[in-house]
């Protein structure tokens, strides 16, 4: 039932309306003297399609430009005031796990992720909101000038996760979700390595602007693909059935992926055909004659779906292996100069009988082929016969990934609910496909990063990756806890979570899992700044006040709390194990064994700088506050340099 107005009529909103009916393209999004966005005359368009000569109005240049742009600018580039703080009681093997699991705003996390991890991302895949009108986008706080922007990112964490609807009564306006996007995507690709890949799923609302807006930071030049994901056989509509979304593929820098190799994906089926082959080899004593028999027999049991039945062809085989014998004719494309060189038959001698269009092959490469042993022509019963060459299906099991395929959405779903049960999570992503662009486009070491997490298939797909073969690659997962107003998981993050535990546990229960696999993540959650306010602005204190703040850290944060801080400000890698040790009765943590070493205890004296030194840290850092004395504060780089000189101090 619609609700009444309770207000006269827009009649300026309506007039706009009738002005778009007949000039779609004169009408666009502008904020008016309060910041909201409405709907606009662009009034110079509107006398242009009025006219028969060219109108004068501003300098026109090709760019991309949105109400709002500017702010989105200076919310990627300002400096914040927050930290990421572990949670081990959320987390899986949170001292050993290379994975990390962050949960707040993505905007922020990105921003504190950008030293640890600078240029050392290769894939980040990412499934934003699509701004169909019934989903969530983030309403950034943003501010006039960098300075206020960096005083209000100090306010409470409650207001750090700022969720907006942008409903279709609102027009689904295009300008509050690049005015979101933008600043994240700009961020991201700082953590890009040089041979950095950037996946984003997308649908027909947005997916224009969001080219338009990769073009801006990567470069039109850096765009691989818009890849089209047929998602369902049919659907429902009263036009066209829409059964697909976009995959847009862009990279940090084309030439170096270029030079690193090609991006070749394992063709469906083969690697089960070719086990099946050598199963037969060994059962037949390699007679090829009844090895072609049994692989045609094998071939014509299998349904039509199977995947394994596209390779039908390669039934042929030789001691190099499993072959088809493919056309070895030259295109048709009226070509005189096409080889026409003789081909002798092995058994007759005579000249076999040539394709009409000439060979594929020049003579030397022919000459080539048929001194290979085996000879790689596939010849006839005798000259009449036209001969093939070999194609082994060893040497071409690999294919390019394909710029739409179909995968159904449904599967996605399943394995969603019975990991975290049914109803929780709409339309998450098929981990199967994720695997495929994982393997595509990383090696076994490799750190893929998705800041708009969802329900955790990325990193559920990471760790299939890793299980099947049998690599180390690791993730970074980021999802703002959005409220899911139930119980059992009050946010999406926590779904994130659960579904991860219960994935890694439906692993192990599986079998297979390679020896040390990586199955934990560590959680981290932004938060406002460990120090205190009079660490920012001591000016705005009383002395009086300020006396009594000997410490500047806040009252609620743990040692460890203080240690990520340092890891963040210091730039060193978040997942890096980490120990506990009780050196002269205080507690040390040690990163990397001792890569780093901190203690943030009160009451540090120069007997127990002794014996820190004695480890010889890479890096060592202590509380401001923490020292015993003065003298001990003075005296802590003089002894450093006298027993591990190349020692780098620090304290918070």
């Amino acid at each position: 039932m619609d609700k009444l107005k309770m207000h006269s009529p827009d009649l300026t909103q309506d007039n706009v309306a009738r002005i778009r009916e007949l000039f779609p393209g004169c009408v666009t999004e502008a904020a008016d003297k309060n910041g909201k966005l409405r709907l606009a005359v662009d009034f110079d368009q509107l006398r242009q399609e009025l006219s028969d000569h060219i109108v004068d109005g501003p300098q026109e240049r090709y760019q991309l430009d949105w109400p709002g742009k500017r702010e989105a600018l200076l919310a990627a580039n300002a400096p914040i005031a927050k930290t990421l703080r572990p949670k081990r009681d959320e987390s899986i093997a949170f001292d050993t796990t290379k994975n990390i699991f962050i949960e707040g705003d993505n905007l922020d996390a990105l921003k504190l992720l950008q030293e640890t991890y600078l240029n050392r991302i290769k894939l980040i895949y990412i499934d934003p909101p699509y701004n169909t009108g019934n989903d969530f986008i983030y309403d950034d706080d943003y501010a006039s000038d960098s300075e206020t922007y960096f005083e209000r990112s100090q306010q409470t964490d409650d207001r750090e996760n700022r969720l907006i609807a942008n409903p279709e009564s609102n027009g689904r306006l295009h300008s509050d979700w690049m005015s979101m996007l933008f600043p994240r995507i700009k961020l991201a690709r700082n953590l890009l390595s040089d041979e950095g890949v950037l996946l984003i799923s997308i649908d027909d609302h947005e997916v224009q602007n969001l080219r338009k807006i990769c073009d801006a930071i990567f470069g039109e030049e850096n765009f691989v693909a818009q890849i089209v994901w047929q998602r369902s056989k049919k659907g429902d509509a009263k036009l066209v059935a829409v059964v697909h979304e976009y995959i847009l593929c862009y990279v940090k820098n084309k030439a170096d992926i270029a030079a690193a190799g090609l991006w070749r994906k394992k063709k469906e089926g083969a690697d089960e055909v070719l086990a099946k082959y050598k199963t037969l080899r060994a059962e037949l004593l390699g007679r090829h004659d009844k090895i072609r028999e049994a692989m045609l027999e094998w071939f014509k049991g299998l349904p039509e779906s199977d995947a394994r039945k596209a390779h039908k062809h390669y039934n042929w085989s030789d001691e190099a292996g499993l072959y088809f014998a493919a056309d070895f004719a030259g295109p048709d494309d009226g070509r005189a100069s096409r080889p026409r060189h003789d081909i002798l038959h092995p058994v007759t001698g005579k000249p076999c009988k040539k394709p009409s269009t000439g060979w594929r092959w020049d003579e030397k490469k022919t000459k080539w082929a048929l001194s290979q042993s085996p000879m790689r022509i596939h010849f006839g019963a005798d000259e009449t016969t036209i001969p093939n060459r070999k194609s082994y299906l060893e040497e071409i099991s690999y294919e390019p990934f394909s710029s739409v395929f179909y995968r159904d959405g449904r599967s996605a779903t399943l394995e969603v609910e019975s990991l975290v049960g049914k109803g929780w999570f709409p339309f998450p992503k098929n981990t199967d496909v994720l695997v495929e662009l994982i393997e595509l486009t990383t090696g076994p070491e490799d750190i893929v990063l998705d800041f708009f997490a969802g329900s955790g298939s990325t990193g559920h797909a990471v760790w299939k990756v890793n299980q099947r073969q049998a690599s180390k690659r690791r993730f970074v997962l980021v999802q703002v806890p959005e409220p899911t107003e139930r119980d059992k998981y009050p946010t999406i993050a926590d779904i994130c979570k659960a579904r991860l535990i219960n994935a890694a546990d439906a692993l192990k229960k599986g079998g297979d899992i390679p020896t040390g696999m990586d199955l934990g993540f560590r959680v981290l959650k932004t938060d406002t700044s460990n120090m205190a306010e009079v660490y920012y602005a001591p000016d705005a204190v009383s002395q009086d006040l300020l006396a009594e703040h000997v410490d500047n850290i806040r009252y609620d944060r743990t040692p460890e709390d203080l240690l990520f801080q340092v890891l963040l400000d210091w730039g060193v890698d978040l997942s890096l194990p980490i120990r506990q040790e009780s050196i002269a009765g205080k507690t040390v943590f040690f990163v990397d064994d001792t890569a780093l070493a901190a203690c943030f205890d009160l009451g540090v004296d120069e007997a127990f700088v002794k014996t820190l030194a004695g480890y010889k840290p890479l890096r060592v850092v202590f509380r401001d506050s923490g020292f015993a004395s003065d003298s001990v504060k003075i005296n802590v780089e003089q002894l450093f340099k006298l027993l591990s000189p190349a020692t780098e101090i620090k304290t918070i």
